[in-house]
C-alpha cells in the first residue's frame, strides 16, 4: 500500500481571455519562466505589496516623538544624490553612459 504524502501546494484555477494569456506567456518567455512560475511570482509580489501597505507599525509615545523630531529636522543634501539629479537623462542631449 502506498503511503500518502501531504501536499504543500494547492491549485488555483482562473478563466482569462486569450489576449491576457498571450501577454502573460510573452512576458514569461522574456523572463525565461513558465506561465505558472510567472503568474505565481506576480501574484505573490502583489499580495506582499498590499500587506506591506497595510502593515501596522507600533511604537511608544516617546519613540514616536523621536521619529517626528527626526522628520522635522532640516534636510541634509547627499552629494551623490545631488550629482545624480543633475545628470542628463538617457533621452536628453549630453547623456553619457557611465
Amino acid at each position: 500500500m502506498a503511503v500518502g504524502t501531504k501536499r504543500n501546494e494547492h491549485p488555483i484555477s482562473m478563466r482569462l481571455p486569450e489576449a491576457d494569456i498571450a501577454m502573460i506567456d510573452r512576458a514569461a518567455g522574456l523572463r525565461g519562466r513558465s506561465r505558472t512560475d510567472f503568474v505565481r511570482d506576480a501574484a505573490v509580489r502583489a499580495a506582499e505589496d498590499v500587506l506591506m501597505e497595510n502593515r501596522l507599525i507600533r511604537m511608544s509615545p516617546g519613540s514616536f516623538a523621536d521619529f517626528m523630531a527626526v522628520l522635522s529636522e532640516p534636510e541634509t543634501p547627499v552629494p551623490e544624490m545631488v550629482e545624480l539629479a543633475k545628470r542628463p537623462a538617457p533621452w536628453e542631449p549630453g547623456y553619457v553612459a557611465k
